[in-house]
């Protein structure tokens, strides 16, 4: 099955692999019998689905969540419950690759008008002569 990230990008079901624990913090006593929270292994080395230049931004975003083997892991265990933090994993990873898919805009240097020269140079004249005319006359 595949699940859609953008109308382009789709990865497959396959490629993700779901781990669960035990969660610190909220939960009491329940903390420990429940495995609620979820570590979530996509492996980005060996996926065919993703163009190479999002791969290698999804590497770069990744950051220490990328082990060497080329595995990105989303730990979530920020809810109690086992399904919320599933959907939690599953939409940072998502949201990361979304991230990863935008090309950024290409900036096209351009030079300022002659007018805007202008305009910039009088201002700075104008300026000085307001800096020159508070100066203390008697050196």
């Amino acid at each position: 099955m595949l699940i859609r990230i953008t109308r382009s990008l789709q990865i497959s079901e396959s490629d993700l692999e779901e781990t669960f624990v035990t969660a610190s913090g909220p939960g009491g006593q329940n903390v420990n019998k429940v495995a609620s929270a979820v570590h979530l292994r996509f492996n980005l080395a060996a996926n065919t689905t993703l163009p190479e230049h999002v791969k290698a931004k999804l590497a770069q975003l990744a950051g220490w969540r990328l082990t060497k083997d080329g595995v990105v892991i989303i730990q979530a265990e920020q809810y109690r419950d086992q399904p919320r933090n599933r959907e939690d994993a599953r939409e940072r990873l998502f949201a990361l690759i979304r991230e990863a898919a935008v090309v950024p805009k290409v900036r096209r240097p351009t030079k300022p008008t002659k007018g805007s020269q202008t305009r910039r140079q009088d201002a700075k004249s104008k300026r000085g002569d307001v800096k020159r005319l508070r100066r203390d006359k008697d050196f």
